[in-house]
């Protein structure tokens, strides 16, 4: 697979920095799960679709010298990367560049696995679950952060040129073979794997103008509406009127983005 293929919203240096923003806003909620799934030192982790390894690089302080986390992405400039933060920092990291369905995992050999918004793009996630599930230890975790309704993305005011972009992002996501809002079918594929969920909980985020939560669907924005250009879902007058339209929202003090509804699932083994 190609680079420019690895992910649906690119690996370039634009896209770096947008998953940062993207990681500064979830930072806390991915703490929490780790939290509450007790990942410690001496553990071994599995960072399922790492990206860059913004995640990987907190679990590894968490696991300590002692421990180790595997950080799994299919983009070699993304684990290319990683393996530059893990050296920089002496970190104790895996950084695997291999598709999830090629991904080699030792029975019994991991006492906690996460995921953030990969599952989300995969035609097979119940495969590849079944997959970490063989891996892990008895009592061994997994935290997931998923999309559990995507279509509760919208803004107050309305915009029409910004409304008819973000639908037809959402159409763009349908279309693919993958199930954007995995996250509400994770309890049951996970139940059904013999696994016992110990928690649930919906995660939402309403961002306003001058927070920092706004810098994550307009980075968002101004990164993949011009792919929708490229791709048929809009025209290049569509991602001008988009665009003209996130401004205007961002000059309304009032204003608010409603982002994308998620879910984390934590399951024991």
């Amino acid at each position: 697979m190609s680079e420019s293929n690895a992910y649906i919203l690119g690996t370039d240096q634009l896209e770096l920095h947008r998953l940062g923003i993207q990681h500064q806003v979830w930072a806390t909620e991915a703490q929490k799960g780790w939290d509450l799934a007790h990942f410690n030192a001496g553990q071994t982790l599995l960072d399922l679709g790492c990206g860059p390894g913004f995640c990987t690089q907190e679990l590894a302080y968490i696991t300590g010298a002692s421990g180790k986390v595997m950080g799994v992405d299919k983009s070699e400039g993304f684990i290319n990367h990683l393996h530059q933060i893990a050296k920089l920092n002496h970190l104790s990291i895996d950084a695997i560049c291999t598709d999830f369905n090629d991904l080699q995992l030792a029975p019994n050999s991991l006492d906690g696995m996460y995921c953030r918004w990969a599952l989300a793009w995969i035609p097979n996630p119940e495969e590849i679950l079944k997959k970490v599930y063989d891996a892990l230890k008895p009592g061994g975790r997994m935290v997931l952060h998923e999309y559990y309704d995507w279509s509760t993305h919208q803004t107050e005011p309305s915009i029409p040129g910004l409304t008819k972009a973000i639908k037809a992002a959402y159409k763009s996501f349908g279309d693919m073979d993958a199930d954007l809002n995995i996250g509400r079918h994770l309890p049951r594929i996970l139940t059904e794997l013999g696994m016992t969920v110990t928690s649930t909980r919906i995660m939402a985020k309403l961002a306003t103008p001058k927070d920092l939560v706004w810098q994550w669907p307009k980075s968002f924005y101004e990164s993949f509406f011009p792919r929708l250009a490229e791709t048929g879902y809009l025209n290049q007058e569509d991602v001008t009127n988009a665009l003209r339209g996130l401004a205007q929202l961002e000059n309304n003090h009032g204003a608010s983005i409603c982002c994308p509804i998620m879910i984390e699932v934590i399951a024991e083994k």
